[in-house]
């Protein structure tokens, strides 16, 4: 078995403990099979469970296996995409209810941990848009316009009103969004699991599905020991689609993202570093990202995946991006290195299909899983119960391969590598700001 404090880092070795699930074995009949794990997944079988349909969730490897267990646990609101931006590619009908939807996702992420008292270090004080540039602050100026006029609770902070709620002085201001805030995310994925469980799911880890086919109007999903009839099926698999949804890969453009934690901060330092416990993440187009954990734990992120030689590399870089942007920490080590897989669209925009009969999957959430994951799990619920599209706020399209997938997530790879190689020689993406 894989040894998760090197795939999850940080998030494994301090997530709950997990109740054991067996794997699949003989025959299994239920109303809804829904396959993967994650966010979406659990959610699915959550809200499906809580409305009296008896739901079986299959995971190929461990809850939270994916991305779920891997990401940076900002709860955000919306889409990558500015709202200008989703109106463009969806049109104004679709779109609106789209940015209204998942700009409110947080308020369903946070309901759920309170209903059920998952222990996920939830805090929701906000997140912080941090402008690395002019041009950066520039366009969360738009941002800020736009959600604004939707009602949302975000204020653009300039520089000297940013750098105290930061803890830096290495931007040039920040876009606070009151409707957000930070998870546990590993802990928050074992956390929908329980609750899923305690409402009367079964789940079952351990058993990918390797093939799948319908026979008698029943979906037959065949894994290694075993196999499951079903009437309906969720199929909720991202960025880490494998065995018989192996295809899928294609569909998406390969991108890592990696993150590295340091040891506890000494109190007095913790104290001057994200004061207000926002999560934080810049406009550069090679972005980074900074959160502390409950222990006081800074964690930083970047584009990349950090295996074999690329973790000397990107752990450098984080270690000079700390001594850059919060100079106050001194002769901190790093506990834990790890990345995680995100699901890209070329246009950003997540994937509604109709597989088949009563076969759903929505995919692909541009590294925003958490909300979004979350509700377009209750969202799938609730169209396999009532059978209306009008359900899910996307487009209804079949897969599609992406062009040049491979050579897209090399230049992804390659880019960060030149980046975070080349702020060595510039010690530090903001010197001149600082």
């Amino acid at each position: 078995m894989e040894d998760k404090t090197l795939s999850h880092g940080l998030w494994a070795k301090t997530a709950p403990a997990l109740p054991p699930f067996n794997s699949i074995e003989g025959e299994y009949k239920t109303d809804v099979a829904i396959i993967g794990g994650g966010y979406t997944g659990l959610s699915a079988a959550l809200h499906l469970a809580e409305d009296g349909t008896d739901a079986l969730l299959i995971e190929a490897k461990e809850i939270g296996f994916g991305g779920a267990g891997r990401n940076v646990g900002l709860v955000n609101a919306g889409l990558w995409l500015m709202p200008s931006d989703v109106i463009a590619r969806l049109g104004n009908e679709l779109g609106e209810r789209l940015i209204s939807i998942l700009g409110a996702s947080p308020d369903l992420v946070y309901s759920l941990i309170e209903k059920h008292t998952i222990q996920c270090e939830a805090i929701r004080n906000g997140t912080l848009h941090c402008a690395h540039s002019p041009g950066g602050y520039n366009a969360l100026k738009q941002r800020e316009a736009q959600w604004q006029d939707r009602g949302a609770p975000v204020s653009l902070l300039n520089s000297e009103e940013a750098a105290p709620l930061i803890g830096s002085k290495a931007f040039f201001g920040a876009l606070l969004d009151k409707r957000a805030g930070t998870v546990q995310p590993l802990a928050y994925a074992y956390g929908l699991a329980k609750a899923a469980h305690d409402a009367g799911a079964r789940i079952h880890v351990n058993s990918p599905v390797i093939s799948i086919n319908r026979d008698h109007n029943c979906w037959n999903l065949k894994t290694p020991k075993g196999n499951v009839l079903a009437k309906a099926v969720i199929l909720a698999v991202q960025g880490y689609a494998d065995y018989a949804f192996k295809e899928l890969e294609k569909n998406l453009i390969p991108f890592n993202y990696f993150q590295f934690a340091t040891q506890p901060l000494p109190e007095k330092v913790r104290n001057t570093i994200l004061p207000g416990k926002q999560g934080a993440w810049d406009t550069a187009l090679i972005l980074s990202s900074y959160r502390l954990d409950q222990a006081g734990r800074l964690i930083v992120g970047s584009v990349g995946q950090v295996e074999n030689m690329a973790y000397s590399l990107h752990k450098k870089w984080a270690q000079r991006s700390i001594a850059t942007v919060f100079p106050q920490i001194k002769n901190i080590s790093i506990e834990h290195g790890w990345h995680g897989r995100i699901a890209m669209t070329n246009d950003h925009i997540p994937r509604f299909h109709i597989l088949g009969p009563d076969f759903v999957s929505v995919t692909s959430y541009n590294g925003r899983g958490i909300g979004p994951g979350t509700v377009f799990g209750k969202l799938m619920a609730n169209y396999l119960k009532e059978g209306s599209k009008a359900i899910i706020p996307l487009p209804l399209t079949k897969p599609k391969k992406v062009f040049m997938r491979g050579l897209r997530g090399l230049f992804y790879e390659a880019g960060a590598r030149i980046y975070h190689l080349a702020q060595h020689q510039i010690n530090g993406f903001n010197q001149n700001k600082i």
